[in-house]
């Protein structure tokens, strides 16, 4: 369905009934990316909202620049979108860009926090941390801080470089097709520009002001796979030093970047279990 917010509508699908889940997807996915862990939780009596984030898919495109699609804006949203949905209580699920997102949205709600499960991406101050090996992973975000070179570089020779970049995704041609629409890919690739500048990723400027530990009153579940050739392991497992509540960190073998379709009865299993024991 369509939800109208104040600043922008966003396709949301909404099932189940019971404690509300929140998952939230990254780049360059839609809500369609939980579509094997849904039917999971809600035969297991939970209620799952799946937006899709603005800039991505059948959700609004706003203009402005990247300052638009700072993550502070998809938070915005979130908590928009949870009041208009009349829920209160909520337990918090991201993924890549979307894990980034809900860590700030626990960090400006954490009373309305359930719980947090984290997938691939950690606490920034982690993968900060992580050391070489991480920026070497991370090199791709250099290049989309271009605007105008990144697209080209990305879309030539009918996106062969973004569908390179994507060879472990198993939707990869399903989600590059919302991204021909003109300015899709430039929405997309802005919540890199506004979210996490490059300077800061590679210690080009000066250091980023300390990041507050998750609230403990939130109870955080990291999920990391093996196959990740965008993050670390120490990047996950680190997360747990920055975070004041129970922290709960689950290793996913034979699975890449997108855990949640190479391993969705796994990656359903660790979900589910982790919400039974803080709803």
């Amino acid at each position: 369905m369509r939800v109208e917010l104040s600043e922008v509508t966003l396709d949301v699908e909404v099932s189940g009934e019971g404690p509300a889940v929140l998952l939230v997807h990254g780049f360059p996915d839609s809500h369609h990316l939980w579509r094997h862990q849904v039917p999971v939780l809600t035969a297991a009596g939970f209620t799952c909202v799946t937006p899709t984030l603005r800039g991505f898919g059948a959700s609004d495109r706003p203009e402005g620049g990247p300052e638009a699609y700072h993550p502070a804006k998809n938070v915005g949203d979130l908590l928009e979108l949870l009041d208009r949905l009349d829920i209160d209580q909520v337990h918090l699920v991201g993924h890549d860009w979307g894990s980034g997102i809900v860590q700030g949205l626990a960090q400006v709600v954490p009373h309305r926090t359930r719980s947090l499960s984290l997938l691939s991406v950690g606490h920034i101050a982690s993968i900060l941390a992580a050391g070489w090996e991480q920026k070497q992973r991370s090199w791709y975000m250099l290049l989309f801080q271009h605007e105008g070179l990144a697209e080209d570089w990305l879309a030539r020779e009918d996106f062969a470089n973004l569908r390179e970049m994507l060879a472990e995704h198993p939707d990869a041609e399903a989600v590059m097709e919302p991204l021909r629409a003109p300015g899709a890919l430039t929405a997309a690739l802005n919540v890199y520009r506004s979210g996490l500048p490059a300077e800061v990723l590679f210690g080009a400027g000066p250091p980023p002001s300390p990041l507050p530990p998750l609230p403990e009153t939130v109870p955080v579940l990291g999920l990391w796979s093996t196959g990740d050739r965008f993050l670390t392991e120490r990047s996950m497992a680190g997360t747990g030093e920055h975070i004041a509540g129970p922290w709960r960190y689950e290793r996913i073998e034979d699975a890449g970047h997108w855990l949640q379709l190479d391993q969705p009865e796994k990656v359903g299993e660790l979900l589910l279990s982790f919400l039974k024991e803080n709803s």
